[in-house]
């Protein structure tokens, strides 16, 4: 069947980068749940802020990653369940709670950072090389690059070679 999102160009080139993006973080949860761990692509930007900076409010996360402050919020309660941040309730506006990491979401970041990382960073860079021209033919390239070789099995070959070493 013909991609109609591929044929449509540039009409739907929101939905297309959105197709693109599920379709790298799908892989990339491949690579959490392989290296034993529950966090969720998505998270990882939260997660990060936090490493980064130290406790944030929700404001400042919106700020720091780019998304609502309904999806922080949401993002944030997920996290707070799974036992790695935790919430400064001292405010009574959403906005202004502080959230930082636990001991467990620092180990966390720490392994992703250590054991994941990396070599998800050398798969999308591989991914994303030699393309030069318009964005659209750039896509294209990228979109079969990802049908012959999925990113998460780029990254395991990145995995590979750092053990190597």
């Amino acid at each position: 069947m013909d991609d109609i999102v591929r044929q449509l160009g540039y009409l739907c080139l929101g939905t297309r980068l959105r197709r693109l993006g599920e379709r790298l973080q799908s892989d990339v949860q491949r690579l959490t749940e392989s290296a034993g761990l529950t966090i969720q692509p998505g998270q990882y930007p939260l997660l990060a802020a936090l490493d980064r900076s130290g406790p944030l409010t929700v404001n400042a996360l919106v700020g720091a990653v780019g998304i609502s402050q309904p999806g922080v919020t949401r993002a944030l309660s997920r996290l707070v369940d799974m036992g790695l941040v935790e919430m400064n309730h001292a405010h009574r506006d959403q906005r202004h709670k502080t959230a930082r990491l636990t001991a467990l979401g620092q180990q966390a970041i720490e392994r992703s950072k250590r054991d994941l990382w990396p070599s998800i960073e050398a798969a999308v860079e591989e991914l994303c090389a030699g393309h030069s021209g318009p964005m659209l033919a750039q896509l294209d390239a990228m979109e079969t690059a990802l049908d012959a070789v999925p990113l998460h099995r780029r990254a395991g070959r990145h995995m590979h070679a750092a053990g190597d070493r």
